[in-house]
């Protein structure tokens, strides 16, 4: 009964809300004899409902993660972490600025895997807006924070994209003769990273944390409620496979 209740209340907020108005507009279209806008509303309002469910997101996401799995032994030279967001100004144990959650996860399996490796550390990634952190610069105080000795964190703190992610890290790679990268970044983001990297030259040894989705999935009522957090999920799978579609036209260009 719990779980029919959560499906039905997610129809009284957005976005759920506007899926039940546009339908009554549908509806109201109908009754007026305008058949034609009352049909193409009503498909629109079905795709647009349909990227709000988790039904949806979670398999758009799950695609993604599913592409690769964590190695069991690691054969790197220097881990390399990729950001996801930051804010600036925020209240820190030793500082200000924090990681956001996905940026989070990520530097949790770095500082993991370099008590278990003891491999150098460099964390990719700049201030991308004016109201956000830097990136690498937060990770850098908040590795050191958590143990990992000053001279084995490296701040790669320009980087706005994972293109950029890439090049920059290449010349750091060369600068000190590392050749083969342990590359941390989310399950879904994974896919075009290693796209990207290939792409600057360098081969990489993917080791995808951050997992939005549970292996296996199961269905319930859930799985059909509209939500904002299923939408994101739905926008962010969709933003990787434009991402991947254009490294690989540019590749045959």
């Amino acid at each position: 009964m719990l779980y029919i209740i959560k499906f039905l209340y997610s129809f009284l907020l957005p976005p759920g809300l506007f899926v039940l108005l546009l339908l009554a507009l549908s509806v109201w279209l109908g009754i007026k004899r305008q058949a034609r806008q009352a049909f193409a509303l009503l498909i629109i309002n079905l795709l647009l409902y349909a990227s709000m469910t988790p039904l949806v997101s979670d398999a758009f996401i799950g695609s993604l993660e599913r592409q690769y799995t964590p190695p069991t032994t690691i054969q790197s030279d220097v881990i390399v972490v990729l950001g996801g967001g930051a804010t600036s100004g925020t209240p820190d144990i030793d500082g200000e600025g924090n990681l956001s959650g996905a940026a989070g996860n990520r530097l949790i399996t770095a500082v993991r895997l370099y008590r278990q490796t003891g491999l150098p550390i460099i964390f990719s990634g700049g201030q991308v807006f004016a109201d956000s952190g830097n990136e690498a610069d937060i990770a850098r105080r908040q590795l050191i924070g958590m143990g990992v000795p000053p001279q084995d964190v490296y701040a790669e703190n320009r980087s706005l994209n994972t293109a950029q992610n890439a090049d920059n890290t290449a010349q750091l790679l060369k600068q000190h003769s590392w050749s083969k990268p342990l590359l941390i970044t989310s399950a879904f983001h994974m896919p075009r990273s290693v796209m990207e990297f290939e792409r600057a030259g360098m081969k990489v040894q993917p080791y995808p944390t951050d997992y939005w989705v549970s292996q296996p999935g199961s269905m319930y009522a859930g799985k059909f409620s509209p939500s904002g957090s299923s939408i994101s999920s739905t926008g962010t799978a969709c933003k990787e496979y434009v991402g991947m579609l254009v490294i690989w036209i540019k590749s045959l260009v």
